[in-house]
């Protein structure tokens, strides 16, 4: 028969055992929660890093599709001529920028030798020929530099923009400068008759497509002319002038060719600026 002391220790043992085990569980228990606290933690962090990630990208492309759809925003395309077809008429004054404004109108002003003559220039109409332009302008392209080419005959029109087209008299190379690149042509006068009347200003080219550079021509009287050359303006002021210069005619140097001449009238442009966009 088991005695009284033999029972009390057994219920002593039994005690400290379910003491233990209790001690245990809660120590399991702590360890998990400690567990499932830290886990938590570091999914807070993910997914905080993932959102800050996400975001920090999303508002790079957020900044890149605003500027490139930006409004009146135009891509322009500006070819750069190959280094082997770089002739000493080539003058390098860099690129203008792809992306060119296509809103608000800028006022030309060519200051000459005979005074100033102005000019509109529409960007809606002409965003990346404007743009090219201004870009010019601003690197002082066209400055003291001659009107190299006058047609009395057919058409009417004084010829400019030739960055060679410098100093006393004239050379054989006369009217084949340019920037080193050349760009698409614009709002080409298709559905106008004449194409080119009175009052426009109007981009050379060579004949093909894409072939638009620095030279520009200002029609003095209807002409004409196939609808293939981008119109940049519209005179404002000083036709006067150029009437006056076509009234003393050219020396037919260009006769057997595109036709006309070097005006006897000498045209120098000392200074070509387009104003910022208004409007």
């Amino acid at each position: 028969m088991t005695s009284t002391r033999e029972r009390q220790r057994a219920a002593a043992r039994a005690r400290l055992e379910k003491e233990m085990a209790e001690r245990a569980a809660k120590a399991r228990k702590r360890r998990q929660t400690q567990a499932i606290i830290g886990a938590a933690a570091a999914l807070v962090l993910v997914v905080a890093g993932t959102v800050w990630l996400a975001m920090s990208l999303g508002g790079d492309d957020d900044k890149t599709d605003t500027a490139a759809q930006a409004p009146g925003a135009t891509e322009c395309v500006y070819n750069e001529l190959p280094a082997d077809q770089r002739s000493p008429q080539i003058k390098d004054v860099g690129l203008p920028s792809n992306q060119q404004s296509g809103t608000g109108v800028q006022t030309m002003t060519i200051t000459t030798n005979l005074g100033p003559i102005t000019a509109k220039v529409d960007r809606s109409l002409v965003p990346c020929t404007a743009g090219s332009f201004t870009h010019l302008a601003e690197k002082n392209f066209f400055d003291n530099t001659k009107c190299h080419r006058l047609v009395t005959e057919g058409i009417k029109v004084l010829q400019c923009g030739d960055p060679s087209a410098t100093g006393k008299g004239w050379r054989d190379s006369d009217g084949t400068g340019g920037p080193t690149y050349k760009l698409p042509e614009e709002n080409l006068p298709t559905d106008k008759r004449p194409p080119y009347p009175e009052g426009v200003i109007a981009m050379a080219n060579s004949g093909q497509p894409g072939s638009t550079g620095s030279q520009f021509f200002i029609v003095y009287g209807d002409s004409p002319l196939d609808p293939a050359y981008t119109v940049l303006g519209t005179v404002t002021g000083g036709m006067d002038i150029v009437k006056d210069v076509a009234k003393t005619g050219d020396d037919g140097a260009f006769a057997q060719q595109a036709g006309g001449g070097h005006p006897k009238k000498e045209v120098v442009i000392n200074d070509l600026t387009m104003s910022a966009p208004q409007g």
